[in-house]
């Protein structure tokens, strides 16, 4: 017997599941998520660089760059209702090589044609006085003015949780088993039970061919996972560098970053390393070294800071360069696969996107989540009264904070679960002094215990 019967079926809790969710859910449909995982975000969307691009060099005419741009200005529109931390700081686009010099009026051409048109050129000369600690050997750039740095845990959250307050349902540890369609709805036979669905959406993320070939006996895209190494530095050396410094693009990947966190740390990453398997998000020593040494000849400086982490992400990369989106109004099935590193900037944009491939009329938010502060630079709660005393010392982390991500609308049940919540964990000790502690105020509340969980994402 199903267990409830929905408008929407979301497949995935990803960033991008959870802000169909949402659209889905304030549009008025009574939507169900469904997570083969413990928690949100632990496929895809718990690794990456946390910035909200503006699509200044996606694909001309391409759907990412519309989902790009809708999703960076809903992004920008909402943020300071849902408590969502913005840092405007710009990213500078640098040229290394002769060959890439020469790419950069191109660049800046195609940034114009996708409707950023405020870049700006910079020689040799310039880029000192913007970037005091970048290595001699930059030849030229372009300032893009709008990339920002976000924080990409709490935005999905915010998603997820105005969902639930709009009446959509959460289900984890709920992996798709087997599908049906019926006259009009699809029956899921899910882990966690089955349930009936007018429309499914397949925002599986890593397993979206999988679960493609579950609800129609076939897959039209294949997954090619894209493995991206990152090392994260201490926060002394986020005073290096202002802007996002990012390398001039490839066809295949964005190269490598180095970039500021919301957090207050520095990035050095991600590599772009095909594989098969699903789930191994491993870091491999030779390529970290090198990624350290690709970090030290942009800022040189980088040679003399600690390192707090290093992790690794997993890019639901396909066998194209596009978004694999379709919908089949006919058998109720939106397809939302491909979404590689372009995700966390695009979510909102592809919710909107969807929505209107399946003729919803948009509708008006009546709740809004307020986030809790964990950006470096915001009002953080150890600073307030009452908050019971601070658990994590690298993070500042609070037993309020804890306790409060362990209630509320999705109660964290895993320790990277708590760790994207919180922050509790994620510093320069790695959790060696609070584990302890930790272990002890989560006690019988987590559905997977904390030793299971303890190698996961950092940022």
């Amino acid at each position: 017997m199903a267990q409830g019967v929905f408008d929407v079926a979301v497949v995935g809790a990803g960033v991008v599941g959870c802000a169909i969710a949402r659209r889905f859910a304030i549009d008025g449909a009574r939507v169900l998520i469904l997570e083969r995982a413990h928690d949100v975000l632990d496929g895809a969307s718990k690794g990456n660089s946390a910035i909200l691009h503006t699509g200044f060099d996606a694909p001309e005419g391409s759907l990412e760059l519309d989902c790009i741009r809708a999703g960076y200005a809903e992004y920008r529109e909402i943020h300071a209702r849902m408590n969502l931390p913005l840092d405007p700081c710009g990213a500078l686009v640098l040229a290394w090589t002769e060959e890439q010099q020469a790419a950069l009026p191109g660049l800046m051409a195609q940034a114009a044609a996708n409707g950023v048109g405020d870049v700006e050129m910079l020689d040799h000369a310039t880029l000192p006085a913007l970037e005091s600690q970048l290595a001699p050997e930059v030849r030229a750039g372009f300032r893009v003015p709008g990339e920002a740095l976000i924080d990409p845990w709490s935005a999905a959250h915010a998603y997820l949780y105005q969902a639930i307050q709009h009446g959509a349902e959460l289900r984890l540890r709920a992996e798709l088993l087997t599908a049906e369609r019926q006259a009009e709805s699809w029956r899921l036979h899910a882990s966690a039970g089955s349930f009936e669905a007018g429309l499914v959406v397949n925002a599986a993320g890593l397993w979206g061919d999988h679960v493609e070939r579950i609800l129609t006996g076939e897959s039209w895209f294949q997954i090619r996972p894209r493995k991206g190494q990152f090392i994260l530095y201490d926060k002394p050396a986020a005073a290096l560098a202002g802007h996002i410094l990012l390398p001039v693009p490839t066809k295949v990947t964005k190269g490598v970053v180095v970039c500021r966190t919301i957090f207050g740390n520095l990035l050095v990453g991600p590599t772009a390393e095909e594989q098969e398997e699903r789930e191994d998000a491993s870091v491999v020593p030779a390529t970290l070294e090198a990624l350290r040494q690709t970090g030290e000849t942009i800022l040189p400086a980088l040679a003399g800071q600690e390192v707090t982490a290093f992790y690794a992400g997993l890019r639901p990369a396909s066998e194209d360069k596009a978004y694999r989106i379709r919908a089949d109004l006919e058998r109720g099935l939106v397809t939302v696969g491909g979404i590689r590193s372009t995700g966390l900037s695009a979510a909102l944009g592809i919710a909107q996107h969807v929505a209107r491939l399946v003729g919803r009329a948009p509708g008006v938010a009546r709740d809004w989540p307020e986030m809790p502060v964990l950006a470096q630079d915001g009002a953080r709660d150890w600073q307030a009264p009452g908050n019971g005393g601070i658990v994590c010392h690298c993070e500042l982390v609070t037993r309020r904070e804890i306790a409060a991500a362990m209630e509320g609308p999705a109660p964290a049940q895993s320790l990277a679960g708590l760790k994207r919540r919180t922050r509790v964990t994620m510093g320069r000790c790695q959790g060696f002094y609070c584990s302890a502690e930790l272990a002890r105020l989560t006690e019988g509340r987590f559905t997977q215990p904390m030793l299971a969980g303890a190698v996961d994402d950092a940022g």
